[in-house]
């Protein structure tokens, strides 16, 4: 760390204090907005960044167990509500890097047949992962799923148009869960993780967004394993709204 450095940082901590004492408090600017979106020169550079951070956290999951099976009564409860329930459940999970979310609720979800996908290449060393960018559509997955659900919308360069295509992917009384924590703040993004939005404006991004297309509904629980013990977790549920009468 240079000189130059070390004096600014010393006087930050110096001039915090003072402030902290008269009840100011100094915040990094991304703390005071509600909405963030990092912009890129190209989508090869938004796809590169996807890769280079698949491959620096691929024994990293951000998943937990308590999530997922939170995941999983959510689509339980939904396909309970149809008249007509499938003799196979089918989903896919968005971002899924090191495939431990489509396995783990392949395994907790009777009669379940359930995907991943991601960006990069190392895809394609895991079980029921596809190597795909997930903003992209396949002729074959519109309307063929029960659930769509991912933690990795942070990940998206055009958020919008990702969840479009995800609910595209959804059977029209399917459901789009979407996991979203203070991780998935402003805050925390970057290059990386280039959209960031607090958890309680999300609701008002979705409406914005989607207007009436859809519903949402929300569940609120902590995270379980050991990388994010004891972080609170929203569920975000999006069903489409028919518009037949």
């Amino acid at each position: 760390m240079s000189e130059k450095n070390v004096s600014f940082e010393t006087f930050l901590k110096s001039a915090s204090k003072i402030l902290k004492d008269k009840g100011y408090e100094v915040v990094p600017r991304k703390k005071l907005i509600d909405y963030y979106l990092h912009k890129y020169n190209s989508y090869e550079e938004y796809k590169e960044s996807q890769i280079k951070l698949n491959k620096k956290k691929i024994e990293l999951t951000f998943a937990d167990e308590k999530t997922l099976e939170k995941v999983s009564n959510i689509v339980k409860d939904s396909l309970n509500n149809q008249k007509t329930k499938p003799d196979k459940i089918f989903g896919i999970c968005h971002g899924s890097r090191n495939g431990f979310e489509q396995n783990f609720l392949n395994k907790i979800i009777p009669d379940s047949d359930i995907i991943g996908t991601d960006i990069s290449d190392t895809a394609l060393k895991f079980q029921n992962t596809v190597h795909w960018d997930f903003h992209n559509q396949k002729d074959k997955w519109i309307g063929k799923f029960d659930f769509v659900y991912s933690n990795s919308l942070d990940q998206s360069w055009k958020p919008k148009h990702a969840l479009t295509t995800w609910l595209d992917q959804i059977k029209d009384d399917g459901v789009v869960i979407i996991e979203h924590t203070i991780y998935h703040s402003p805050e925390h993004a970057n290059e990386g993780d280039p959209f960031g939005v607090r958890p309680v404006v999300m609701p008002y991004i979705l409406t914005e967004w989607f207007g009436h297309k859809i519903s949402i509904s929300h569940y609120l629980q902590e995270k379980s394993n050991v990388f994010s013990s004891k972080i609170k977790v929203w569920l975000f549920v999006l069903k489409k709204i028919s518009n037949k009468r």
